[in-house]
């Protein structure tokens, strides 16, 4: 236990870290959208190519890991559908539970997956980045097209366009040709990248601290409380329960339920606010979801480690 709290208590410190530095003014506010930006499109990139170029893929159960992760979206998909009358809220409100119910947090999990897991446990997180990104990104545009508060029309061809230029999941998609063609990390730019990668984590967990409104946290009802039960408590199970269905190892399946335990992205508010979300809610949704899970992932952690 005090192993597993050791690795986590930096993680969550520097989300914590981040939240101060954004409330006391330390940095200015515009230092923030640029370190956003900087993690998204250049450091967790690199760090995604560098880690996935150089796994050992052939000793991954590759089709479990998938059947697993992607199963536990989609179980999650049709529970939160059959779950609407019970929930009494707007189409707009609904659309930002359901982007609450299937949206990760990668950053979190690429910090917990170093931590706990070592290079095998950053691999199938890295797997999971590059099954999960295009399908919550799709499922989440059609369910705000569908529900949302607009009349904006999406085509598939729009948001499979838009998905093929997540940097994130074309970070993976080369590291593995990369990867499969023997060609690995080359030399000279394969150093470069895992340097460049090594600034992924700290600052993206201190841009997720920032993101943090608890002014947002203080309009929470029922319905962002029982958002953050299914995506912090039912999801990780449903994983743990295919693992489990799927005779996964127990490392991998460590790496898939904490990985099906993250909060919510933060990406997830900018897709409510053009998408006739709602917005308000979808800040709530996010910043629970981000300051539970400093409890929840933990006691996942130790549980896992249990069993």
């Amino acid at each position: 236990m005090l192993a597993i709290l050791s690795a986590l208590i930096p993680t969550f410190g520097l989300i914590l870290a981040g939240f101060t530095l954004r409330q006391s003014r330390f940095l200015p506010d515009a230092f923030w959208p640029g370190a956003e930006k900087l993690t998204y499109f250049i450091t967790f990139p690199a760090l995604l190519f560098s880690n996935t170029a150089k796994a050992d893929l052939g000793s991954l159960p590759v089709s479990g890991i998938a059947i697993v992760i992607l199963g536990t979206v989609f179980i999650k998909t049709a529970l939160v559908i059959l779950s609407k009358p019970a929930l009494r809220v707007s189409d707009a409100a609904f659309s930002s539970i359901f982007q609450g119910a299937i949206r990760p947090n990668t950053y979190i999990g690429l910090a917990v997956a170093a931590a706990l897991l070592g290079e095998r446990g950053l691999t199938v997180t890295a797997l999971c980045v590059a099954l999960i990104v295009p399908t919550v990104n799709v499922l989440s545009v059609m369910a705000c097209s569908y529900w949302g508060d607009n009349n904006r029309q999406t085509g598939l061809l729009s948001v499979l366009r838009d998905v093929c230029r997540n940097p994130l999941l074309m970070a993976c998609v080369i590291g593995v040709i990369a990867n499969i063609s023997g060609l690995g990390l080359p030399p000279i730019l394969g150093p470069f990248l895992e340097v460049l990668g090594r600034a992924a984590l700290p600052i993206g967990l201190l841009a997720v601290g920032a993101g943090i409104d608890l002014q947002a946290a203080r309009r929470a009802g029922g319905p962002v409380a029982a958002s953050t039960i299914g995506k912090l408590v039912l999801s990780p199970a449903i994983a743990i329960g295919l693992a489990i269905l799927f005779a996964m190892p127990s490392s991998d399946m460590a790496a898939l339920a904490l990985y099906a335990g993250l909060p919510c992205s933060a990406s997830a508010y900018v897709l409510a606010r053009l998408m006739g979300g709602d917005a308000k809610m979808m800040a709530s949704i996010i910043t629970v979801q981000t300051l539970v899970a400093i409890a929840t992932m933990p006691v996942l952690a130790i549980l896992l480690h249990a069993a």
